[in-house]
């Protein structure tokens, strides 16, 4: 079996020297993986990184060392395989290969008779903490940014040797926590105290000394001064009740639709009894499977749109017209207000100046802020020194006087054209011609709200997600006159807010809103002409989406849906409709659901509801024409340039999960794109 040519791979060198330990007769053998490059561009294998290892390892045993020590370059130990080697795989035979070289190679340091040890000295992620997993011992780094086995987000499993080896170090509990759940919570990264706390690690150490003190506790270890101790593994029945109710908990939220994480409980309940070599050879057929799927495709796709088009967006100006901000002004108090104004503080450490209508609500929005600061502090997120500095760069007056030295200011009041339009009159009076303007709004019109401004070209749009500090996108909004230094400015304040930017046209609730509300109006529509609560709200379940649509509905909030959807209506009225249901349970004071997806009784009998009653197949074949549709019309408008854009604003905006690809791939496999959105053998298996 062949592996395919990987011409453009940047190799990661396993760079070998002899260190002499302090205490040790014999030389240790340090093996160092290094690129070449710096830490923005990690390690990862490839073939022929693969192959240097392999050499690496082979010439350390010759030299019959103290012992075998992997680290890393600095800040990185291993990111893990090349992903953007996958898409050159064309069958199920070189994948099998792929695994079946990474596990031999791999494992010689599991069966090595010298002592072997990871000194993870940064970012061990995929197949780098899965070799860190083979060494007999391994030390970690207090400074290592990010550890993780993110394979089932891409699509597939830990390949080489996680889903075996993790299991039997740290118990079933925290192998299913790494390899399924924090991938799927939005691919959450453990931090060294962490992985140390649940077993992962021996050793945790500074970085400032971290190779000379992993070096000299090695050493202890190999003359025996020191004994590394690990708790017994739990096989009892437990084993089997974990893997039980995390495949319940997957089908409750996913429903069945990627298959990776179901093969990874698979491997992990294998991993209880089977010896290692049919555990990885049980890996190699897993990873062959997925690899060679649609929806692993659509995960390297959504994975590339993430980390590299995310960090270009489409039609930003260049950075070097951005102004710089070093103080901010936010227009209201409130609970999205404070959200903002505790980030901007955080991520650039400026002055923010809260206003609101009133004393009281200033101090409320300025009291939020600051308890959520000692919130951090508390959980040992700042320290004293930080957290003190940060709540005094937040205040409040309900004077807009304060702005006059702002360099940006946010306006996140009700949503309502002609308060806005009223915040910015007063506003431009106050500020300098260079303020950049930026409206959070959700829906309305940019270019309106600035229509009668003295100047409209400094206005933007900032449209944040709900929770600030979570959601990573921020559609950057160009209206008709904004000019390209507000624009530049606009981006480059995002990206030191650490949000991923998406340029987007001035149009009806921009993208994310727009498709969500005609995707939630095809549901509620079903609903209101008869179709059952549970009927429609499960319609979608085969996509496999991150929270049913009534879910999403409680989310947003039923009244912002319903006014964002009036707002769509009068722009778009044959698309859009306004569901009388909405607005009864907005009247309801209370959502439909909880945030779990309950339905509540009480308000759903308020609902009227007709007497043609759709399939769930036909509510889905509704939802999804309709997307399909609206995501046609926005690329034909303009709203952005590509429909990876669109992607990538359902990916980072609305969750929805890497194996549909965002939105459009799916749509292109399904057939309700015609033509295409994208090429073939783009987000999916070559053609």
């Amino acid at each position: 079996m062949s592996t395919p040519d990987f011409a453009s791979e940047v190799v990661t060198k396993a760079l070998l020297r002899q260190v002499n330990v302090p205490g040790l007769a014999k030389p240790a053998a340090l093996i160092t993986l290094d690129n070449g490059l710096d830490y923005k561009k990690p390690n990862s294998f490839g073939p022929a990184g693969l192959a240097s290892l392999d050499a690496a390892i082979t010439e350390a045993l010759a030299a019959d060392p103290a012992f075998i020590a992997v680290t890393g370059k600095p800040y990185v130990f291993s990111v893990g395989a090349d992903v953007t080697g996958m898409a050159l795989i064309t069958s199920k035979d070189q994948a099998v290969a792929i695994g079946q070289e990474g596990h031999r190679i791999l494992r010689r340091l599991k069966d090595s008779t010298v002592p072997t040890f990871a000194f993870v000295n940064g970012a061990a992620m995929g197949g780098g903490l899965e070799l860190a997993l083979h060494c007999h011992y391994r030390t970690v780094s207090g400074g290592a940014a990010a550890i993780a086995l993110p394979e089932v987000s891409l699509g597939l499993i830990p390949g080489w040797g996680g889903t075996q080896l993790l299991p039997n170090l740290i118990g079933v509990i925290g192998a299913a926590q790494v390899i399924v759940q924090n991938p799927l919570q939005m691919n959450k990264m453990l931090r060294p105290a962490e992985a140390r706390e649940l077993g992962i690690f021996d050793e945790l150490f500074e970085p400032a000394d971290f190779l000379e003190r992993s070096l000299e506790w090695a050493a202890s270890v190999v003359s025996g001064q020191t004994s590394v101790e690990r708790p017994e593994v739990d096989r009892s029945e437990m084993w089997d009740a974990v893997l039980g109710f995390a495949r319940q908990q997957l089908d409750e939220r996913l429903h069945g639709g990627p298959p990776a994480p179901y093969r990874a409980l698979d491997l992990l309940a294998l991993a209880k009894t089977e010896d290692f070599a049919d555990g990885t050879a049980a890996e190699d057929q897993a990873l062959a499977d997925l690899l060679m799927t649609n929806e692993q495709r659509a995960s390297l796709y959504a994975f590339d749109l993430v980390q590299r088009r995310a960090k270009r967006p489409a039609g930003a100006p260049s950075p070097g017209l951005a102004r710089e901000v070093t103080k901010v002004g936010i227009v209201g108090a409130g609970l999205m207000a404070g959200q903002i104004a505790l980030l901007f503080a955080r991520r650039m450490e400026v002055p923010v100046v809260l206003t609101d209508l009133d004393q009281a609500r200033v101090d409320k929005g300025v009291a939020y802020v600051h308890q959520e600061i000692e919130k951090l502090a508390n959980k040992g997120r700042l320290n004293p020194g930080k957290a003190a500095k940060l709540r005094g760069l937040v205040t409040g007056d309900v004077d807009k006087a304060g702005f006059a030295d702002a360099d940006l200011v946010i306006e996140a009041v009700f949503e309502n054209l002609d308060v806005k339009k009223q915040v910015w009159a007063e506003v431009e009076k106050i500020v300098s011609p260079e303020c950049v303007l930026a409206t959070n709004t959700s829906s309305l019109s940019v270019t309106a709200m600035a229509e009668h401004l003295e100047h409209p070209e400094r206005v933007v749009g900032f449209h944040f997600f709900n929770p600030v500090s979570v959601m990573p996108l921020l559609e950057i909004v160009r209206a008709a006159k904004t000019d390209d230094a507000t624009l530049a400015t606009a981006f480059a304040v995002g990206k030191q807010l650490r949000k991923s930017c998406v340029l987007v046209k001035d149009a009806p609730s921009f993208v994310v809103n727009r498709l969500l509300t005609r995707f939630l109006g095809e549901i509620l529509g079903a609903i209101d002409a008869g179709t059952p609560l549970d009927v429609a709200n499960q319609a979608l379940d085969p996509l496999g989406l991150p929270m049913r649509p009534l879910a999403l509905l409680t989310m947003v909030g039923p009244a912002v849906a319903l006014h964002v959807g009036e707002t769509l209506h009068e722009a778009f009225p044959d698309r859009f409709g306004v569901s009388e249901n909405l607005g009864r349970i907005v009247e309801a004071g209370k959502p439909l659901t909880d945030r779990d997806g309950a339905i509540d009784p009480e308000v759903a009998a308020l609902l009227k509801i007709g007497d043609t009653a759709l399939t769930a197949e036909q509510v889905r074949d509704r939802a999804l024409t309709a997307l399909a549709q609206e995501v046609r019309l926005m690329l034909d408008e303009g709203v952005v340039a590509e429909a990876q854009d669109i992607d990538l604003c359902m990916i980072l905006g609305a969750g929805w999960p890497f194996h549909l690809g965002g939105v459009t791939p799916y749509l292109d496999r399904a057939g309700y794109a015609q033509p295409r959105f994208l090429p073939p053998g783009v987000a999916s298996l070559p053609a």
